[in-house]
Parts: structure tokens; C-alpha cells; sequence
């Protein structure tokens, strides 16, 4: 009797739900008669927590694919965008915090920081720096006859130039770049001022694995 109860109850509640519904009863007695009831609805709110989660990893996947990746404008062309704008000289170019960053070397010591776009090359912001160096690096620019610019496409023969910069001490002086090639993984190189022929760094460390 307390059998026919159960399925009764079974039954009412899938109609109230508007599902299917799946009983389960375990018996010793008919004292004992205990039963568990699962809806389809359930089952769907469960399936449907667990694909929100799967999405929001997915999500995070992507955006942290779209900030290490250095966008459309290549370096060369972030550092003739950057000149375009202001005139000068340009002796780094590093793509940092989402956008390319150039240091122009102006007239006298004056020195510029250029922000460029990585997807559009717009010029995002322009301002004067404060820097004491412009010596130093007219110095090492002095019997150079490769520019930031040529420096980036020529180490671009590497990997995908994510910074271009002027080595101005010592007696190694010329351009420093760093590359990432597809998989993620950075390399350095020099860049000979004069023929712009491109060595490894024997400083890098990915050199010794």
C-alpha cells in the first residue's frame, strides 16, 4: 500500500515540475520504504553551472592569449608611426602594458615618450621626458648607419620583435632586440648598427638549455 503512495507522489510531482522524473525506492519492510526523486530539470540546472564554469576559464583563456600578443603593428611600423608624429630619432620601442612605447631622442637633449596603438597605429599619447642620457646615446648613434627602425625588420628575420633598444655602454654598442616566436618563447639578439646583420645575445639564457 505505502508502495503505491510513493509512486503517486513520484508522478504528482513530475506534472507540477513540468519534467520527467525518476523514482527510486529501497525497501526492507513496508515499514522502511524510502524513496529519492531526481528531475530532469535538475540534472539541467547542474549541466548548465558546470558549462557557465567551463566558459568563464575559456574566457580567461582568451584574453590573457589576447594581452601577450603583440597585436598587428609590428615594431618597424609602431616606430615610423611614432617618428611620423614626432620627429627625432627614435632608440627604443618596447610593447608594454598593451601598446608599443617609443623613446625619440628630439633636438638637444630634449626626449619624447610615444605611445602607439598595436592594433590601429594611432598615436595613443605623446609626452616630454625627463632624461639626462642624450649623450650617451648620440654617442653610440654616432657612426651608426642602422636605424631603430631597420633594426626591427631586421631582427624580425628572428621571431616577432617585441622590443628594439639602443646598447649605448661599453664598446659592444648597437641595437639590442628581443623576439617571440610562436610558441612563446623570447629570444635576445644584436643588431650590428653598421651592416645590421643579426647574432644571438651571448648573454641570453635560452642559449644554454
Amino acid at each position: 500500500m505505502k508502495r503505491n503512495i510513493v509512486i503517486a507522489v513520484v508522478t504528482a510531482a513530475a506534472l507540477v515540475g513540468g519534467g520527467t522524473a525518476t523514482a527510486l525506492a529501497v525497501a526492507g519492510d513496508d515499514d522502511d520504504t524510502a524513496s529519492v526523486t531526481r528531475t530532469d530539470d535538475d540534472r539541467d540546472e547542474r549541466d548548465d553551472r558546470a558549462d557557465d564554469g567551463s566558459d568563464d576559464r575559456d574566457d580567461d583563456s582568451d584574453d590573457a592569449a589576447r594581452a601577450a600578443a603583440p597585436g598587428e603593428v609590428t615594431a618597424a611600423e609602431a616606430i615610423a608611426a611614432a617618428l611620423k608624429h614626432t620627429p627625432g630619432t627614435a632608440v627604443s620601442a618596447e610593447l608594454d602594458d598593451g601598446s608599443w612605447e617609443i623613446d625619440v631622442l628630439g633636438r638637444g637633449d630634449t626626449w619624447h615618450s610615444v605611445r602607439i596603438d598595436p592594433d590601429s597605429g594611432k598615436v595613443l599619447d605623446a609626452q616630454k621626458d625627463d632624461e639626462d642620457d642624450a649623450a650617451e646615446a648620440r654617442a653610440a648613434l654616432k657612426n651608426a648607419t642602422v636605424t631603430a627602425e631597420q633594426a626591427a625588420k631586421a631582427a624580425a628575420s628572428q621571431g616577432t620583435v617585441v622590443s628594439v633598444d639602443l646598447d649605448d655602454d661599453g664598446d659592444d654598442r648597437g641595437w639590442e632586440a628581443e623576439t617571440r616566436a610562436s610558441g612563446g618563447d623570447e629570444r635576445d639578439w644584436n643588431v650590428d648598427p653598421r651592416t645590421a646583420s643579426v647574432t644571438a645575445d651571448r648573454d641570453d639564457d635560452s642559449d644554454d638549455d
